[in-house]
């Protein structure tokens, strides 16, 4: 009887601890960026949604914007293509986009689905609807790729009034060039683009890394906190490379347009989105301004 005790104080410790953070971000939008393994297990999948479900249910406003690379990569090879990429983007021709398209689409109602289930209404949408993502198209290194789109213009007013019915907004990335051609997008340039436009709170990564590493191959030189200019000084002093040079480059562009925090987590871990949001500690990196870099100490609350 005094372990059941134990363990019902311990829980009733939990939910005091997040009093905080709940009353700061109620009613702030966050961004979350979702994609990586946490996309190809259905438990973990489960996982993020109900985290999402949950951060929208205590008063957040959250959007999902969500990748299917994956996915998209075995679609191609079931219709005998090979994925081709050139320094990480797909190689994106007529064929390769319609499939990619179907499949974004069908990854996004799937999500919608779950996030019903739980008992929140959520809508999913491209880039395309209500003109959300427009793009001009991308090169890679003056190599073209394809229907591959650079953002040139958010319009968000389909996500504010999604948000203001009390909707979950679900953001497959696709958008539109001037010549209403079809463009597939980065999901992490299209989720930092977004909350970016819509002055998010948080923007949160979930990728397939714990966090940021000073140095990959050693695990104690983990960062917990980091700021716009510390995480500057790590990219151009050559320590960062690979799939989070971009992903730390867009990390830094939203906080210098004013993204209070941005959080990059290991989307594998069950609940990471909860545990780095509602508790002192966290569970990932988070990225702040240096203006609100002003706790200093040891322990440095990642509010």
């Amino acid at each position: 009887m005094e372990k059941d005790m134990e363990k019902v104080l311990e829980k009733a410790e939990v939910l005091i601890e997040a009093l905080p953070y709940i009353q700061r971000f109620n009613r702030k939008i966050i961004v979350v960026k979702y994609g990586g393994s946490a996309m190809s297990n259905e438990e973990l999948q489960r996982n993020v949604i109900k985290d999402v479900t949950l951060l929208k249910l205590v008063g957040f406003k959250p959007i999902i914007v969500h990748g299917g690379g994956k996915e998209i990569s075995r679609w191609v090879g079931k219709v005998g293509k090979e994925a081709k990429f050139i320094n990480g983007l797909r190689v994106t021709d007529e064929e390769t986009m319609e499939i990619a398209e179907m499949v974004l689409n069908k990854v996004n109602k799937q999500l919608v689905t779950m996030v019903e289930e739980l008992g929140v209404k959520a809508v999913g949408i491209s880039g395309k609807d209500g003109n959300l993502l427009q793009v001009e198209k991308k090169y890679s290194d003056g190599q073209d790729i394809g229907f591959v789109g650079e953002i040139t213009n958010v319009n968000p007013k389909v996500l504010y009034d999604l948000l203001e019915k009390d909707f979950l907004p679900i953001v497959a990335p696709i958008g539109l060039d001037e010549n209403f051609l079809t463009y597939n997008i980065n999901a992490d340039d299209a989720a930092c683009a977004i909350a970016k436009a819509v002055q998010a709170e948080k923007l949160a990564f979930l990728t397939d890394i714990e966090g940021l590493y000073k140095d990959i191959n050693d695990k104690s030189s983990f960062i917990s906190r980091i700021t716009a200019s510390e995480a500057e000084e790590l990219i151009n002093g050559g320590y960062i490379g690979g799939g989070m040079l971009p992903k730390l480059t867009n990390c830094t562009s939203a906080i210098k347009s004013g993204v209070s925090r941005v959080h990059i987590l290991d989307g594998r871990i069950p609940h990471c989105l909860l545990l780095e949001i509602f508790t002192k500690h966290g569970v990932g990196t988070a990225m702040v301004s240096d203006e609100d870099d002003l706790v200093t100490g040891v322990q440095r609350d990642k509010f």
